[in-house]
């Protein structure tokens, strides 16, 4: 059996930058163990699997398919970077005439539509709650250390942690932080957290800078040391940094040695519109 595969840079309009997706086109019901080997074995953040929900589906002329994401140790009901990369796919690569896509997940619908070079993705948005910071004081110290932190909240619907660092920060003190995966893994097994996200204000107005918030996310407990630009994450961070900023339409970058720049929508119903770029950098069809 030959499937096509596509590696797609997502959040990017440069090769080798962005958050890296494989993505798989099923032209035939594809057996249930597959899924996983398949993810394991492209070993990105996640990999794609987009399918038919039809028999008479076509690629080119349909617009709602079946989309599935895989880390490479487990299934995830929520991945935007892999979204992004999958309508990349559809829209350039096979020439999908429909100007808005609907992909049927774990997560409900989510829509994807052309914008001039970038693709916008309907996600639904994710509300982050107050943390006590004594409950989670040893995980937090395992990914900052002695940084002061201005705040800690929760989404118990994806079961992601948001640390806000101390407004004194700058972007440069963000990305020179190390933050040793394994370490994250021994101080939080609890099965509550499954990604961590480090975010600091940004410095919009300045000379050089024109980001509302930057960003790191972390999630080993999903077989990721360290997700290089990250939709799902942002679905957190939208809700967060659009009520402290007092702003609806942001811009947001994530500071991962890759990096990638995220466009930003809180919508009133709900959900968030994340924007983005996306480039193809390998073509090919993978035998199994």
């Amino acid at each position: 059996m030959k499937i096509s595969i596509f590696t797609i840079d997502a959040f990017t309009d440069e090769p080798f930058r962005g958050n890296p997706a494989a993505v798989c086109l099923l032209e035939d019901e594809l057996e249930e163990c597959w899924h996983q080997k398949i993810a394991t074995e492209m070993n990105l953040s996640e990999t794609a699997f987009i399918r038919k929900l039809n028999p008479t589906d076509n690629f080119t002329k349909s617009s709602r398919f079946g989309l599935r994401w895989f880390t490479p140790t487990n299934e995830v009901p929520l991945c935007g970077h892999a979204t992004l990369a999958s309508a990349a796919v559809l829209f350039h690569n096979k020439k999908n005439v429909n100007s808005s896509l609907t992909f049927i997940t774990l997560s409900g619908e989510l829509n994807a539509r052309k914008a001039g070079n970038h693709i916008v993705l309907d996600l639904p948005l994710y509300v982050a709650s107050p943390k006590d910071f004594q409950e989670v004081e040893e995980l937090v110290k395992a990914a900052v250390g002695n940084m002061n932190v201005q705040d800690v909240r929760y989404s118990p619907d994806t079961k992601k942690l948001l640390v806000r660092l101390s407004d004194t920060y700058e972007r440069s003190d963000l990305e020179k932080l190390k933050v040793d995966a394994q370490e994250l893994l021994r101080t939080e097994k609890t099965t509550q957290v499954k990604g961590l996200i480090v975010t600091l204000k940004g410095k919009v107005g300045g000379k050089r800078e024109h980001y509302d918030f930057y960003s790191r996310y972390f999630a080993p407990w999903n077989g990721v040391s360290e997700d290089p630009v990250t939709g799902s994450a942002h679905a957190v961070l939208s809700s967060y940094w659009s009520q402290q900023l007092g702003k609806k339409e942001m811009c947001a970058f994530q500071c991962s040695s890759r990096g990638g720049e995220l466009r930003i929508l809180v919508r009133d119903d709900g959900r968030v519109d994340i924007e983005g770029r996306a480039v193809l950098v390998l073509e090919g069809s993978l035998t199994i």
